[in-house]
């Protein structure tokens, strides 16, 4: 699945998507960042890019119109330098949305069947790989014990005066998960990152191989 169709599965099991919107031109690009918001973020879209910070195709915490323009020229110029048969979908311009990065993850294992991931999501997976995992079915005492089992539940929990995410959506977001793992027929998906803050768990990037 491209992002689109990565995205409107997420959504239709209710979970949370950023706001925004697919262009395909400068116009478009900044009627549709004056419509979503200031700051947004913009990320290229093409099958053939999955992973977009890889060939220069994301920008993020944009102010402005003058910088919407400068950095829309910058992705296309990367992606063309470094992917030039890459066929481009548009750009995806979203709402840009600060909070802790969190992954979900779900896998198909032949033995096991669907799997679920949980973890601190962006530069976290790599560098740290603080993860928790089940095989699905998961109940909510599971979400629950999944999140608290990992290194940065303190980071998530709040600690030295910084508030906590609402951990209660963040539970909601694991059985929503585990509902698609359990339903689709899909092979992985991977939505990183997740934002999180005291109020909301709101995807920011879904990734699904059928």
């Amino acid at each position: 699945m491209d992002f689109i169709e990565s995205k409107k599965l997420l959504e239709k099991y209710k979970i949370k998507f950023v706001k925004g919107k697919l262009i395909k031109n400068k116009t478009e690009l900044i009627n549709a960042s004056k419509k979503i918001g200031y700051p947004i973020a913009l990320k290229i879209i093409s099958k053939q890019i999955s992973h977009k910070s890889d060939v220069g195709g994301i920008a993020v915490n944009i102010q402005n119109e003058k910088q919407a323009i400068e950095k829309y020229n910058l992705i296309m110029k990367n992606v063309k330098k470094k992917m030039p048969k890459a066929i481009i979908q548009g750009i995806f311009v979203q709402k840009f949305i600060l909070g802790k990065q969190i992954i979900i993850g779900g896998k198909y294992d032949r033995q096991f069947g669907p799997t679920i991931l949980f973890g601190l999501g962006g530069i976290f997976v790599e560098l740290m790989k603080d993860v928790s995992l089940r095989i699905c079915p998961i109940t909510r005492d599971d979400a629950k014990q999944m999140i608290q089992e990992i290194k940065g539940y303190a980071i998530l929990k709040g600690t030295r005066g910084e508030k906590g995410i609402n951990l209660k959506e963040l539970e909601n977001v694991l059985i929503k998960v585990n509902d698609l793992m359990m339903k689709e027929k899909i092979k992985e998906l991977d939505i990183n990152p997740l934002i999180a803050d005291e109020k909301e768990v709101i995807a920011v990037d879904a990734r699904v191989i059928e």
